[in-house]
């Protein structure tokens, strides 16, 4: 029997921190991750355009690779067409990334939270709604920066330590001024900037991100399915050779880029390409 793989999705590098990081957990899980290139920017989308390209590129995905598990591995899509996907494909898990919202207002004394994120996700209701669920005095400040994603996709890694932290800079003393006392990274390119926020928020305004939930969840749910022991060592695969290998797909036609086939080998995966 084939090790069932475990497929992460994004619009390009921002869910890759997701992948490594369920990676460290569970290394014997083969990792299918999908960087939607054809259709990046998913930002500027509706939601009816997000939850049909959505469902196209699963059903691709899942006529290759029996995977039971599906981590949408962006804040953007999770907030705009989970529901949907679910409805959709009903013998699948899903796991999405919500931004930390709970946390950061839970730790609020002000009462005041920063969220940098994508024009969708700071235009959609949802985060609203869940600051005002654990504090009817919550108070969220947000930012939609475009530009920072499209910056870690097409610069972060040729980029130096001061260009970043240049890039940041901006958003840092905009949440300042407004005063809030957490700052939530509402779109997952963003922890590719993780060091940087924390290097001019912190300690006075804490950064928070969801990576270590997701992972949490997503080994719960294997578990639930039987397909890892609760040890995360022991896993319902007859041999390794017959798993699938760890890849990164890459939609859209065009060579890859240099910048991609260093992610590729950073995070131990393969590159394949879908036209």
């Amino acid at each position: 029997m084939k090790q069932t793989p475990v497929i992460f999705l994004d619009s390009g590098v921002g869910g890759l921190p997701y992948c490594d990081h369920f990676s460290k957990l569970a290394p014997m899980i083969p990792r299918i991750y999908i960087a939607d290139r054809a259709n990046f920017p998913y930002g500027p989308k509706s939601r009816a355009e997000l939850g049909s390209l959505l469902q196209s590129l699963i059903h691709k995905a899942l006529d290759r690779w029996p995977a039971q598990v599906v981590v949408i591995a962006c804040n953007t899509a999770t907030i705009s067409a989970i529901d949907l996907l679910r409805s959709a494909f009903p013998s699948i898990s899903f796991v999405g990334t919500v931004p930390a919202v709970k946390p950061a207002v839970l730790a609020s004394k002000t009462h005041r939270i920063g969220v940098i994120a994508t024009e969708r996700t700071i235009k959609e209701p949802y985060i609203y709604d869940l600051a005002k669920r654990f504090d009817p005095q919550a108070e969220l400040v947000g930012l939609p920066a475009p530009e920072l994603v499209s910056f870690v996709e097409h610069e972060w890694y040729a980029a130096s330590t001061e260009q970043r932290l240049s890039k940041v800079a901006p958003y840092i003393e905009t949440f300042r001024k407004a005063q809030v006392d957490g700052i939530v990274l509402g779109c997952t390119h963003f922890l590719f900037l993780l060091n940087e926020f924390k290097a001019l928020a912190e300690p006075e305004i804490p950064v928070f991100h969801s990576v270590e939930g997701v992972g949490r969840r997503v080994l719960q749910l294997l578990e639930n399915r039987g397909l890892v022991a609760a040890s995360h060592r022991e896993f319902a695969v007859d041999s390794p050779e017959e798993s699938p290998q760890d890849l990164l797909v890459v939609t859209g036609s065009g060579p890859v880029s240099e910048s991609w086939r260093n992610f590729s080998t950073n995070y131990g995966l393969s590159v394949e390409v879908w036209e």
